[in-house]
């Protein structure tokens, strides 16, 4: 059972508003299809960042922060729009490469508390990958029972799966080749990274524009799926390199591997 998150600065330009790199979105599907093709007995759920779609429309409506006001609520609306948007360019493009994609969007089937999830109906996706079938999870707008809005990023669509699903790897592709201890320079990557490796402003957040806390919060739901899934083998890696989303679903050692000790 494996995690795959494509991150939104790999699939979209998080600098230009809802733009998608589609050239990319493709490449990346043919590789998943290819991956699948070579060990047919793979289980994997794919997820994928908001990147230039929700990101870029949460901080302008500030949907993460809450909403009571009909402003509020047309905002959380609109948010929803693009990241749905960019939810269909991701299924139309592993569709065409072949796979059988379901989407499952968090703004349908979990609950939060205070930005945190509470409540997400995880056995319609066991029933998906039981049939062979491929889920799909993203980030989202969310119904939170103390802000009355939030957004749900995957990672933490991730975390509350991980429970039921109890993947064996959790992989991370974004643009970065691992983490970084000096970001942006990117001189120094961890091979491995400890929760002892990480003294303040080590791993820093994003350098666009990110309501879910950038590499940081990645690195911080990474540590905590490493914890609370014994043997989890978790890797953050760059799937910009052609060939390496491939490569790392069928086990090769890419990128940074995230113990939980």
């Amino acid at each position: 059972m494996i995690f795959l998150k494509l991150g939104g600065s790999l699939i979209t330009d998080k600098n230009a508003p809802e733009t998608a790199r589609m050239d990319v979105l493709r490449r990346v599907a043919g590789e998943i299809a290819e991956a699948r093709a070579a060990r047919p007995a793979l289980r994997l759920l794919l997820g994928h960042g908001s990147g230039s779609f929700g990101h870029s429309a949460a901080s302008r409506y500030k949907t993460h922060l809450g909403a009571a006001s009909p402003d509020d609520w047309a905002g959380f609306a609109e948010v929803w729009r693009v990241a749905n948007r960019l939810n269909r360019l991701v299924v139309d493009a592993l569709i065409e490469a072949g796979l059988p994609v379901i989407a499952f969007p968090p703004s349908a089937t979990a609950i939060t508390e205070a930005g945190e999830i509470t409540d997400l109906a995880s056995e319609p996706i066991t029933r998906a990958l039981a049939a062979g079938l491929l889920p799909v999870v993203a980030g989202d707008v969310g119904f939170d029972r103390q802000r009355g809005s939030t957004i749900i990023s995957t990672e933490r669509v991730f975390t509350w799966l991980s429970a039921a699903l109890r993947p064996t790897r959790l992989l991370l592709a974004g643009v970065d080749a691992g983490v970084f201890a000096d970001y942006p320079a990117n001189s120094r990557r961890f091979e491995t990274l400890r929760p002892s490796d990480l003294q303040p402003a080590t791993v820093t957040g994003s350098a666009a524009t990110d309501v879910t806390g950038g590499m940081a919060d990645k690195v911080a739901h990474a540590l905590a799926m490493a914890r609370s899934v014994p043997g989890l083998e978790v890797r953050i890696f760059s799937g910009a390199e052609p060939g390496a989303i491939r490569a790392v679903l069928l086990g090769e050692p890419i990128g940074t591997l995230v113990l939980a000790e």
